[in-house]
């Protein structure tokens, strides 16, 4: 059970703030995980959102790299209903189970290169704060300065959304893969 109520409808702000809901229904097509929390502070999701709608749609960055390292995220910071959310995102990309596995399991030795290429350089940023010479050239390598960037992005930004579910307990969505923690 979540520990703020859930923001699920416009006009559940106040006037001067729905533009805000607006803009997130908008670009989302509904008020729902994270974002039922950050509008309890309307200018905070409305900024989230901004920032979101270019890590989720908008970027350059290969949606594989983006569902990749927003699964890691969830799973470094145990957050039930990212991992959710992107445990299915992946599975309609076609990521093979043996990937989201080994992510959830912790481990990647199995996994594709590429893949594990993508998850070594998220969990080397998130529990070293730092990325090793070589890991750091590689994806720099593969995915050039601009991309690599938007990667560094995307995991600051997943991590954000996890911190605040994990803050506000919010519980995995109707339907996801729950994650055992």
């Amino acid at each position: 059970m979540a520990r703020l109520s859930l923001i699920t409808s416009r006009d559940q702000v106040a006037a001067e703030d729905r533009a805000a809901v607006d803009g997130i229904v908008a670009s989302r097509g509904a008020l729902q995980g994270p974002f039922t929390m950050f509008l309890h502070c309307p200018e905070l999701a409305g900024r989230a959102a901004h920032l979101g709608a270019f890590v989720r749609f908008e970027g350059s960055l290969d949606m594989r790299v983006r569902v990749l390292a927003a699964m890691t995220v969830a799973r470094e910071f145990e957050a039930m209903y990212v991992w959710g959310a992107q445990s299915g995102g992946a599975r309609r990309l076609g990521v093979p189970e043996e990937t989201i596995s080994a992510i959830r399991e912790k481990h990647s030795p199995d996994i594709p290169p590429e893949d594990a290429q993508v998850v070594d350089f998220t969990r080397q940023l998130l529990e070293k704060h730092r990325v090793d010479d070589a890991t750091f050239k590689a994806m720099q390598q593969r995915l050039g300065n601009k991309d690599l960037i938007q990667l560094t992005g995307t995991i600051g930004y997943y991590s954000l959304l996890c911190m605040t579910v994990n803050a506000c307990e919010l519980e995995a969505g109707e339907g996801a893969e729950v994650l055992k923690v």
